[in-house]
């Protein structure tokens, strides 16, 4: 069976965010990972990789998946892999694009590997085997491993498994599966009820996902005479990033005095963020927090008043525990000091 494997611009070995905007290169000799790939799979040839920038997928989608697409139209090929995408977020959604499009096109099966906390995973799980992923590239074997021999069962033409035997994320795909001792469900489910009743431990045979549901607020009732707070995911700092937060993975936030600033200032402020080209957002601050937007509206009477501290943290790879303990923090001050509404700026 022949492959193909997609990666970004980072492990295609083009460069790093500089070079995020690059379009879809075509290598009829393999590239980076999509070696290490190859060699784990006895009975599948990697053929070749394909590299694009994480921007340029997801900023112009539809000009790079014609390309993509065009390209492919010329190949053999009986499955397509993706990534592994870790963590990052546009990485993974520009996976999930690509195997989407590959996979409604030419019907093979479209394997790559994400971190939970990766966005593409809720949006992409559907259409593509998205397989239970490391947080960084140290995971880089781990992760291909895992991409790897889930398709050499499918080359072999072996059973696959469940989801959660296989350790991709569920597709929400249900089939019935004989149980191997051949008991019956009515037996199953007494044993799991008795096993229930006795406090002991069992494991269900269709898990329900719990989602959080968080009510919306009751609106303003009046806006010109609100507090509002600015508070952003963006890593808009003091130049010298006095609290030391992240640069990505964030395990902590900053709060900031903006009561005299009616602006953020070039080289007072600057972005930390690791997630994308910080150049833009350095120059301008304001544009991650948008304290001369706010101050115009409170000059103009749309608002009460600008509060007189920021709070900020950065986004990319943050995991939600994370993020949730934030929220709460950040939530519980704002409260306290009777703020009436926050806006929140992300990137």
């Amino acid at each position: 069976m022949k492959a193909i494997h997609y990666i970004n611009q980072f492990f295609g070995q083009v460069g790093g965010e500089d070079a995020a905007d690059a379009k879809p290169v075509f290598h009829d000799q393999l590239i980076g990972c999509s070696v290490m790939l190859n060699g784990m799979m006895p009975d599948i040839e990697v053929t070749n990789t394909i590299v694009c920038g994480d921007n340029y997928v997801t900023n112009h989608t539809k000009e790079a998946l014609q390309e993509i697409l065009a390209w492919l139209d010329t190949k053999e090929f009986d499955i397509f892999f993706a990534g592994p995408a870790f963590m990052a977020g546009r990485y993974g959604v520009g996976c999930g694009l690509v195997c989407k499009a590959v996979s409604e096109k030419y019907g093979v099966p479209v394997i790559t590997s994400m971190n939970e906390e990766n966005p593409g995973v809720e949006e992409y799980k559907a259409v593509a085997y998205i397989f239970k992923g490391g947080r960084k590239a140290t995971f880089m074997k781990d992760d291909l491993t895992l991409m790897a021999d889930f398709a050499q069962k499918i080359a072999r033409g072996e059973p696959l498994l469940p989801a959660a035997q296989e350790g991709y994320f569920p597709r929400g795909i249900r089939a019935e599966i004989p149980q191997p001792d051949g008991r019956m469900a009515a037996d199953r489910v007494i044993d799991m009820l008795v096993k229930k009743l006795n406090g002991q431990p069992f494991q269900t045979e269709l898990v329900i996902p719990k989602m959080e549901k968080i009510p919306p607020a009751a609106p303003v009732p009046d806006l010109s005479k609100a507090t509002i707070a600015l508070v952003s995911s963006s890593g808009v700092v003091p130049v010298d990033n006095p609290d030391r937060i992240q640069s990505a993975s964030a395990q902590k936030w900053g709060k900031y005095d903006i009561s005299k600033l009616d602006s953020l200032p070039e080289g007072v402020f600057k972005t930390i963020h690791a997630g994308f080209d910080p150049a833009a957002m350095c120059a301008v601050p304001d544009r991650g927090i948008p304290v001369d937007a706010m101050r115009y509206f409170e000059k103009q009477g749309k608002i009460g008043k600008l509060y007189d501290y920021f709070y900020v943290t950065v986004g990319t790879g943050t995991t939600q525990a994370f993020a949730a303990k934030f929220g709460r923090e950040i939530a519980q001050e704002l409260h306290n000091a009777k703020v009436d509404a926050v806006v929140l700026t992300s990137t």
